[in-house]
Formats: structure tokens, C-alpha cells, sequence
């Protein structure tokens, strides 16, 4: 009996190995959410140079997602591999440098583990097939997206544009919805967001969010169609302005610090294409127009 078979034949074992996989997946979004905004600014530096004319900058060393090889960021002692197994190591570990004992951020294994936990709950809930291989690489680049959006305020295009392509592509199909609504969806969600972002910016004469919030929109609309919008605005704007307030109140921050939208939206998305049916079914019959 295949692999395949297994896992189609005995949908615990396609969870558990959902579950690995997201633990393994993880760790790479942990390099991931780090090196990539570093590639880019130092992409962004050398286009600088070039169309200013000024000097190149000398030679770096190599620095993208396989080089230099992972190491501690407070004694740069390599990581061995036996160091690097998801959420395991660092407790066998004690949360420190096996080297020289720097405490390890929580942010690490939480991570992997909360990646695990989401690819093992989608295998759960679509099962083995197509719809959950492409789900999960939507929740893993919204996870991807999430940090690094709470950490520069980013989401990268070279992020955000494969996955709003592949999901016209995989609609084109039907697996999701309808390839008309797919497209309009993109459509549509980015002129929301593109709409409120220049209104209040002419009511106020200031930035309210970043481009790449439009973009994010019109990936997720082109993943659940346009029906999915409503449902994923109202439920970002929701958890927007619940933490939001809570952060500023922690922080002693003001009002006018900005804080990443794309984290409510990726989660917002997420639960629109999961639940998005059921929960707008149940709002209506509680405010009895159904």
C-alpha cells in the first residue's frame, strides 16, 4: 500500500502528518519571517545604488534563506541539527543556546507549534485531497505574512502576489468557488481597502495603512470570492480595534502608532474560508431574515 493510500484510507494518520509537516514548516517560517525583509532591504540598497549612480556597496557575504547556515544571534555558535528539531529542542534545551545559554525567544517554538496545530486542523477539516494540500499552503504563507507584517509592517509582494495568482488559478477549477467570483473578488477586494485608504487620507492628509493591505485582500478574494469580503473586513476591523486598544493600553503608545492590519486580515481571511458560510447562515437567522 502507497503513502498516498495511507493517508487517503486513514484520515488520523493524514492528520498527524499534517502535523509534522507544520511543525518542519514552521521552523522555516521562523527564517523566513527573519531573513526575507533583510534580502529585501538589501535588494532595495543595491537598486538604490544603481539608479542614483552612487558607488556600489562592497561584496557581503551571502545572505538569503539557506546562507549563512542557522546560528545562535547572540554568540553566532551554528545550531546543530539535533538543535533544530520544532518545539522538541527547545524544551530538551530548557529555552536557552545549548552554546552559551542566551534565553531563546518564546516566539520560536510557538511558531512551529501554531503552524502544526493549523496544518493538522486542516487536514481534519477538508481531508485528504487537493482542497487541503492548497490549504495548507495558504495558511502557511498568512502565517509567513502575519509576522513579518507585525514586525516591519511588510507584506511583501513576492509573497502576496504568488498566492493571489494560485488562487485564481486553483478557481479556475472550481475548488473554492467560482472562477467569476474568484476574479471578482481580487477585484473588489482591493478596491475597498484602495477606497478607504484615499478617503482617509484626504479627510486627514495621512497614511491609514500600507499598500500591501490591498493586496492581501484581493489574495484572499481571489481564494473564497467576493461573498468572503464582508465577512473578513468585519471580523479584522473587530479584532483590529479589540487588540489594538488593548496593545496601546500595554504599550502607553498613542493613537496615532501604527499598528499592522494584515495579521487581522490573514486570521479574518482564514476563518472566512473556513467558516465564512455558516457563520453569515447564522447571523441571519438570529436577525430573522432566514
Amino acid at each position: 500500500m502507497s503513502l498516498t493510500e495511507i493517508l487517503s484510507l486513514y484520515p488520523l494518520a493524514f492528520v498527524l502528518a499534517s502535523l509534522v509537516l507544520g511543525l518542519i514548516v514552521g521552523s522555516f517560517i521562523n527564517v523566513l519571517a527573519w531573513r526575507l525583509p533583510r534580502m529585501l532591504e538589501r535588494d532595495w540598497r543595491a537598486q538604490a545604488h544603481e539608479i542614483l549612480g552612487l558607488t556600489p556597496e562592497p561584496a557581503a557575504a551571502p545572505y538569503n534563506l539557506l546562507l549563512p547556515h542557522s546560528h545562535c544571534p547572540h554568540c553566532a555558535h551554528p545550531i546543530r541539527p539535533w538543535h533544530n528539531i520544532p518545539v522538541l529542542s527547545y524544551l530538551c534545551l530548557g529555552g536557552r543556546c545549548a552554546h552559551c545559554k542566551t534565553r531563546i525567544s518564546m516566539r520560536y517554538p510557538l511558531t512551529e507549534l501554531a503552524c502544526g496545530l493549523v496544518s493538522a486542523f486542516v487536514a481534519w477539516h477538508f481531508g485528504f485531497g487537493w482542497t487541503a494540500g492548497l490549504l495548507l499552503l495558504l495558511s502557511w504563507g498568512l502565517l509567513a505574512m502575519s509576522l513579518i507584517d507585525a514586525d516591519h509592517q511588510l507584506l511583501p509582494d513576492v509573497l502576496v502576489l504568488p498566492l493571489l495568482w494560485l488562487g485564481l488559478l486553483v478557481n479556475s477549477f472550481g475548488l473554492l468557488t467560482s472562477l467569476a467570483d474568484a476574479l471578482w473578488g481580487a477585484v473588489i477586494g482591493y478596491l475597498l481597502l484602495w477606497s478607504v485608504f484615499w478617503l482617509f487620507k484626504l479627510a486627514t492628509g495621512k497614511d491609514g495603512m500600507g499598500h500591501g493591505d490591498f493586496k492581501l485582500l484581493a489574495m484572499l478574494g481571489a481564494w473564497g470570492g467576493w461573498q468572503i469580503l464582508p465577512l473578513t473586513l468585519l471580523l479584522a476591523s473587530l479584532a483590529g480595534a479589540l487588540i489594538g486598544s488593548v496593545l496601546l493600553r500595554l504599550r502607553q503608545a498613542r493613537v496615532s502608532s501604527p499598528i499592522p492590519f494584515g495579521p487581522f486580515l490573514a486570521i479574518a481571511g482564514w476563518i472566512a474560508l473556513l467558516w465564512g458560510g455558516q457563520i453569515t447562515d447564522f447571523y441571519l437567522q438570529f436577525v430573522g431574515f432566514q
